[in-house]
């Protein structure tokens, strides 16, 4: 990958990433800090990295720098991820029902869920990210989509 090159994949891809980087923090300064990260770590290897694959190396390299810090910081616990859902009819959009609902996923079926259905990549892709083979990422995706339809329930009670 050359310079030319690298740029275009900054301007290309750093909205989704920080998009992804994101949703999965929840906060703004740690997910730029996971955007810029990433963009230095693949400017350090621009000469080993073929540009066609800078993309998934990206998402990669952020969900990756994302893992490693809660594990450092030993945020995640059990009750994270089977919690009651914590939201009033009167008070809430469906917007933030879904964000609450993405909390209580693990890390792994939150990323697969956000790449497939906020990034549109496909299984293979997503695979290439998050170090799956495709029938473990639609395994993946279908828990997470079970988890979130059993954390809001009927779509009626929530509109």
């Amino acid at each position: 990958m050359n310079t030319k090159e690298y740029h275009s994949a900054v301007n290309n891809f750093s909205d989704g990433v920080y998009r992804f980087a994101l949703k999965l923090s929840k906060d703004d300064a740690l997910a730029k800090d996971l955007v810029q990260d990433a963009f230095e770590k693949i400017w350090i290897k621009k000469g080993s990295i073929e540009a066609k694959k800078v993309k998934s190396y990206l998402f990669k390299t952020v969900f990756n720098q994302f893992l490693d810090g809660k594990k450092r910081n030993k945020v995640v616990s059990i009750e994270e991820y089977h919690s009651e859902p914590m939201f009033h009819q009167e008070s809430c959009d469906l917007k933030d029902v879904l964000n609450m609902a993405l909390a209580t996923l693990p890390p792994v079926q939150k990323s697969a869920i956000l790449l497939r259905d906020y990034e549109g990549y496909n299984y293979d892709e997503i695979g290439e990210v998050l170090d799956l083979n495709p029938s473990q990422v639609k395994v993946y995706i279908y828990r997470a989509r079970k988890q979130l339809q059993k954390y809001i329930g009927k779509l009626e009670s929530v509109i």
